[in-house]
């Protein structure tokens, strides 16, 4: 079977890359942990280094952290579905709300429970996804702190998820000045603007984070080491912290062009070919990895000399004739992944979830290094 490795050794790293980033510069910071699907093998490897809050957008996978660590502040990371209050009140601690009729259910469920649920309020800043609009903000925030059991901790925005709006100074600076607006308005005081995600990292090494925005809320950077501003690499950090791994199930060399009538194929595609291939052979090696599990244009062969030529819902095919490793059936073959190949293969049991807990020569100089 497939797997998947999460090298813990490498995840510690980037988290206390991070953490010592964010400190410097005074921000609190929370983990977004929706990457791994709730799955209790990872869930536990984070949970053992990790005293942040968690973030997650699905009640299932906060349950699953709960009952890991009860202690652990959780945080229900989009607007909740209303007919889920009593839930949402259980499991997250803290949820982002963006409608004041969710908010009343969240305060009857809370009275119910006998609890403070803690809410942040979403402010829309351009993206166009979750948020109210600013227009309307000083009225709601007046409104939602009127309802018993419920605790505004802050207020927040989110950028560039739908429609690739990049976050800058000028949008925090009116960020926090609604803040403040809210705050004179209603004689209060509003703790924290979570305005940051992994796209907004950058912008600390620029140092154009306005003073007010003091939580982000982090990903992708952690798990991979990416500068999602510009579609690039954080130095310093790793990038593979997850690898994949598959096991060869065929190698045979066979024509490099199909024959018979050409129809669409599983995912409604009509391959095309170069006809200078006619004739022509090479390598074909089967793993056991399909598109029900990752999508082959998301994840890359580790081992030079290997193209993916394509996939069927459970294999794939690979081109290894320019490989030198004499590949047999039972080999194992490595895959580096993007953020969205890990959330599939998270995403489907048929590939396994493994800790790995070592690291190699290279890698120990890697980290003596950037320390």
């Amino acid at each position: 079977m497939s797997y998947i490795t999460l090298n813990s050794k490498k995840l510690i790293y980037n988290y206390h890359y991070l953490d010592h980033l964010f400190e410097e510069n005074h921000i609190e910071w929370a983990v977004v942990a929706k990457l791994l699907c709730g799955n209790g093998t990872f869930l536990k490897c984070l949970l053992e280094f990790c005293n942040k809050e968690i973030c997650d957008s699905r009640l299932t996978n906060l349950k699953h952290i709960k009952k890991i660590s009860p202690e652990t502040q959780t945080v229900y990371i989009k607007p909740p579905a209303k007919r889920l209050a009593r839930s949402i009140v259980q499991y997250a601690d803290v949820s982002f709300n963006s409608e004041i009729d969710t908010v009343k259910a969240l305060s009857d469920e809370a009275i119910l429970q006998n609890k403070i649920h803690k809410i942040v309020i979403m402010v829309e800043m351009g993206e166009l996804r979750e948020g109210i609009m600013v227009r309307n903000l000083s009225q709601f925030y007046g409104k939602v702190k009127k309802f018993p059991n419920i605790e505004i901790v802050g207020i927040g925005t989110n950028l560039n998820c739908l429609n690739g709006i990049l976050p800058d100074e000028k949008k925090l600076i009116k960020l926090n000045r609604f803040k403040e607006i809210i705050e004179e308005s209603h004689q209060t005081k509003i703790p924290y603007i979570s305005a940051g995600s992994s796209v907004t990292i950058p912008l600390i090494f620029k140092n154009e984070i306005p003073e007010g925005i003091n939580h982000f809320r982090v990903g992708e950077s952690l798990f991979f080491g990416t500068d999602v501003y510009s579609d690039s690499t954080i130095s310093g950090m790793y990038q593979d912290v997850f690898t994949l791994t598959a096991e060869i199930i065929e190698i045979v060399e066979k024509p490099m062009i199909p024959a018979g009538d050409s129809g669409t194929n599983l995912i409604g595609e009509t391959p095309l070919h170069d006809p200078s291939n006619i004739g022509k052979t090479s390598i074909r090696a089967i793993v056991d990895l399909g598109i029900l599990d990752v999508d082959p244009k998301q994840i890359q062969p580790l081992p030079e000399g290997i193209e993916i030529i394509g996939a069927s819902s459970d294999m794939m095919i690979l081109d290894v004739s320019d490989n030198k490793d004499n590949y047999r059936v039972g080999d194992k073959i490595g895959f580096r992944m993007n953020y969205m190949a890990v959330l599939r293969a998270m995403n489907s049991e048929y590939v396994d979830k493994v800790v790995d807990s070592k690291m190699n020569t290279n890698d120990l100089k890697i980290l003596e290094h950037k320390n």
